[in-house]
């Protein structure tokens, strides 16, 4: 096995790993968790510091790019219907593919990051959206733009995954948690102001400018990767296999049974938010007569909600409570939620109007910032030798997951909303019965080896990372 080496932003170039410094990564006497600690000189503290805020801002840019090519397009999903003669379900398709092509892109950018480093597959991707994003702007049928939907999420995978991978190279435990904790912060906004700026371009042009807006965002962000973005993967810690080892090592990932669990349990918390992403423009606009600027306050509520319980799991939580048990009570608020929002739609309390809906729909998203953010953590925690490769199958579970529950929640017309309810309470339960029976909470913990493992198959299922001081 080999120890992992010592990881800092100081002084790192463009192109040179992230290695040595004032950031490293130990393992405490107990419980496997590890996280930063400065070392050095002051002046180098103070620039491992500031490159470690512009790194962070990155991540959370790039992990921002799958709200902001969902949410800002939310708002536009009726006119596009009008706009293009098409159905409502065969428009949900254009969220669904690129929701589906972030899950397949993340299985091959992941083990590419594995192999040849962060950046440049990162910036491959990058390039890659532009020119998709670009072409949705002008497509002229529904069949040209779920197409090119797809492209656009294939290589926006590239952002969401690699983020991940990179958050693994330099946290562990707590710390790392902690971390996820600080992007929903960052990328959490983008749910708030998408929808915002989608309304907003909305009313000076047509669907098509949100998507010139969208092209412009991803050239700004590819440049600020280019500028500013260091290597993280020192070449030393890279693998040197093709396709058959990429494929050998998620066929070991997911033999873990703990990791299996985290990965189906956040995948399925995430499909019951994707069934809200999906349906809700037409929940609110169509079924409850709300304005697209009112659906795009009530979208940004959520969001902030959802990013208010994030800060309460990273700042308060994480040094008090194990992630376990906040996943597991946040699982089973998102649960409660989804049973509420399936009586009120089936009319047991009668017409329940816009408000008890949105309510019931707020503490569902707001629950997603304990669920989340612990289940990466959990997952990330028994895989420091495969980082991108267990970042894509997290990735791609949660959006495959997803893009099925998308047109489920359309499956009934644009006159109720009780599918979008039903979808979300199915993937809450399931969700909560990967949880209880493949991580197994309950059971006595011991010390996990695996965190320093340096390569080759997890350990067996039967240890557990102890996830708090």
């Amino acid at each position: 096995m080999r120890e992992r080496g010592r990881r800092t932003s100081a002084d790192a170039g463009a192109d040179g790993p992230i290695e040595k410094g004032s950031i490293e990564t130990d393992s405490t006497a107990e419980g496997g968790s590890r996280g930063p600690r400065g070392q050095g000189e002051a002046a180098g503290s103070v620039a491992a510091r500031r490159t470690g805020l512009l790194v962070t801002l990155v991540l959370g840019g790039l992990t921002a790019v799958p709200p902001l090519s969902m949410d800002m397009y939310l708002p536009a999903l009726p006119e596009v219907t009008d706009a293009l003669h098409a159905p409502a379900a065969t428009v949900q398709l254009t969220l669904t593919a690129c929701l589906a092509g972030m899950a397949l892109g993340q299985l091959v950018v992941g083990p590419m990051s594995d192999k040849w480093g962060r950046r440049r597959p990162l910036l491959a991707g990058l390039l890659v959206y532009i020119v998709a994003t670009a072409v949705c702007a002008f497509a002229p049928t529904v069949e040209l733009l779920i197409a090119f939907r797809l492209a656009q999420g294939l290589a926006g995978a590239a952002g969401i995954v690699i983020a991940r991978a990179i958050v693994r190279d330099l946290y562990d435990g707590v710390e790392m948690a902690r971390f996820f904790s600080t992007l929903m912060l960052i990328s959490g906004v983008a749910p708030i102001i998408a929808p915002l700026i989608g309304g907003q371009v909305m009313r000076v042009t047509d669907w098509r400018g949100v998507f010139v807006v969208l092209t412009v965002i991803g050239a700004v962000l590819t440049a600020v990767v280019w500028r500013a973005l260091p290597e993280t993967l020192a070449p030393g810690r890279r693998h040197g296999g093709g396709t058959a080892e990429a494929l050998r090592t998620m066929r070991d990932l997911l033999a873990d049974r703990v990791f299996t669990g985290y990965m189906l349990a956040g995948g399925f918390a995430f499909a019951a938010l994707f069934a809200y992403v999906s349906a809700s423009p037409f929940v609110i606009q169509e079924i409850y007569g709300a304005s697209p600027q009112t659906f795009s306050l009530l979208f940004g509520i959520n969001s902030v909600g959802l990013i208010a319980t994030g800060q309460i799991n990273g700042k308060l939580l994480v040094d008090r409570i194990s992630l376990d048990k906040t996943l597991g009570f946040g699982l089973a608020v998102i649960t409660a939620a989804a049973t509420a929002l399936l009586l009120l739609t089936t009319g047991v309390f009668g017409d329940p109007g816009l408000v008890p809906v949105a309510a019931g729909l707020f503490v569902l998203m707001s629950a997603m910032g304990l669920a989340l953010p612990n289940t990466n953590a959990l997952a990330l925690l028994r895989t420091p030798h495969a980082a991108g490769s267990a970042s894509a199958l997290l990735g791609t579970s949660s959006f495959l997951i997803g893009a099925i529950a998308s047109p489920l929640v359309g499956i009934a017309g644009e006159t109720t909303a009780v599918p979008m309810a039903v979808v979300q309470l199915a993937c809450a339960l399931v969700a909560v019965a990967c949880f209880v029976a493949l991580c197994r909470p309950w059971q006595p913990r011991t010390q996990e080896t695996s965190l320093r493992a340096g390569g080759g198959t997890p350990q067996p299922s039967g240890a557990r990372e102890e996830a708090q001081h």
